[in-house]
């Protein structure tokens, strides 16, 4: 299995080539990059020094947090107090099912309507977007191959998903290696794993 570093430098290589190598679906310009849980520091120093990089090459890198986008959707439903409350009264079973409505529901703020709005003012042909912090939405908030689904037709920006979690066979991942999730492989897009 290749090392997480070793890993990040075929991303950049694919990010560098002319056109990308990210993806075969031009209505899904999307890649995963995988990384262990617990290399999650790591991964964002060496995120921070591939962005950098890839802005000496005239890209223009995007970090988008994962978990900023979650809160923003509960800040602008019902607010945090409203979560704490549920959670209180029903547990946390209740409060993660009332959050996971909140980012899939279309009376609420669904999840690719967030991440659309920020990529929609992106210049497709030099911007790169990095979704990081993915781990926000454990242990079962919001499914990443939804999120992948869903953002089918929606975009045409270079768009990296950090995944952490395990690799089982080619293109089996298993969220933040939980025992408890099904490893999902039905992933259409490049796994960096």
């Amino acid at each position: 299995m290749l090392s997480l570093k070793d890993r990040i430098e075929l991303l950049e290589n694919d990010l560098k080539a002319v056109p990308t190598r990210i993806s075969v679906y031009h209505d899904l310009p999307f890649a995963i990059l995988r990384y262990d849980p617990e290399e999650e520091w790591q991964l964002r120093n060496e995120v921070r020094r591939l962005a950098t990089r890839l802005g000496e090459t005239g890209k223009e890198v995007l970090m988008i947090s994962m978990a900023e986008l979650l809160w923003k959707a509960i800040a602008d439903t019902e607010g945090l107090e409203a979560i704490a409350e549920l959670e209180k009264q029903r547990g946390f079973g209740a409060a993660q099912e009332q959050i996971t409505i909140y980012l899939s529901d279309e009376d609420w703020r669904p999840l690719p309507d967030l991440l659309a709005d920020r990529l929609s003012s992106l210049d497709a042909e030099k911007s790169i977007a990095f979704l990081t912090r993915a781990a926000t939405m454990a242990p079962a908030i919001y499914h990443m191959s939804r999120l992948l689904d869903e953002m089918q037709g929606r975009t045409r920006v270079t768009t990296i998903l950090f995944y952490p979690g395990t690799l089982e066979g080619t293109t089996g991942l298993r969220f933040m290696a939980l025992k408890d999730r099904e490893a999902m492989g039905n992933y259409r897009v490049k796994i960096y794993g």
